[in-house]
This record gives structure tokens, sequence and C-alpha cells, in this order.
């Protein structure tokens, strides 16, 4: 895909999820659990790559903080998450395999990831697997959305350039 393409996709993913985060998000402890991001998380891993992947969840995590409708907590969980998605994704144009990635970046590492952040930063008690159900449950609607999604997207013939290197997934 294009530089320029990959930008502006990157920049209305980022609006998307910013916008989107004071609508819909689910409240856990202190966390705010947010499936649109894992949404974005996994089509920006399938259609931009993992560096895309990763800054995009970063830029979302970092204004949703700024404006008030996130918490420290968006860091770990969508990082890890989107990261892992797009690195699994690219390494096996798999889009279930990039939905596991998300599912274990998300569901399992940044939920740990999660505790020492909320112990130590946010100043709050918790233990140490209190957000892996929260952050799974909300990885997973949203890696299943974007699945779906995905897989609708392909058949439409204005996107076949975007899929055209995914040999096993069309």
């Amino acid at each position: 895909m294009i530089k320029n393409r990959k930008i502006c996709l990157s920049a209305l993913l980022i609006a998307l999820g910013t916008l989107t985060s004071h609508i819909i998000f689910i409240p856990v402890g202190v966390s705010k659990c947010f499936p649109v991001q894992h949404l974005i998380n996994v089509l920006s891993a399938v259609v931009l790559g993992p560096g895309y992947a990763l800054w995009n969840a970063f830029a979302i995590s970092t204004l949703r903080n700024i404006l008030g409708t996130g918490t420290p907590l968006a860091f770990p969980g969508s990082m890890i998450g989107a990261f892992l998605a797009g690195y699994v994704y690219q390494k096996t144009n798999n889009t279930l395999y990039a939905v596991c990635g998300e599912l274990l970046g998300t569901g399992f590492l940044g939920a740990l990831l999660a505790y020492p952040i909320t112990k130590y930063f946010i100043g709050k008690e918790a233990a140490l697997f209190f957000f892996v159900i929260p952050f799974l449950l909300s990885s997973l609607g949203g890696s299943i959305v974007a699945y779906f999604f995905l897989k609708k997207l392909r058949t439409a013939e204005f996107f076949q350039e975007w899929f055209k290197n995914d040999n096993k997934q069309k």
C-alpha cells in the first residue's frame, strides 16, 4: 500500500478510536475497557502492519488520557496487543492468528502489566490477575468484529489492492 494511503488510514483509525472512546466503554475497577480499540488494533495490524498498529494504539491511548476518557491502563493493553497482532499477521498472513495475537497481547500480557501500573502509578490495590478477564472479554469482542469486518472487506473489489500480498486468506 502506498505510504500516503497508510498514513491517512492510520489517522482515520486514530480519530475513530478517539471519538468513540467516550461512548463505548466498560468500566472495570480503575480501568475503562474499550472494545473499539481492539477492533482498530486488528484492523491496523492486518492492513497497515505492526509498526502502524503500535503507533495507532499509542496515539489513541494518549489522546484518551489527555481527553479524560481513558486511564494509564490503556497503554499496556492496547499497545502489546496491537503489536503482537501485527507481528503474528506479518509472519503468517492469517487474520485468525492476528486475532489470537491481539487476545494474547491484550487479554493476558497487557492485563498482567496493568497490575504494577495500578499499584505503583495509580496507587490502588488489585490482584495480579484482576484485569485478565475484563481485558480478555474487551479484546475478544473487538477482535471478533474486526475478523468478520476484514473477511467482508477482502471480498470488496475496491480493497483488493490492500490484500494483494495475502495469499492464504482470499
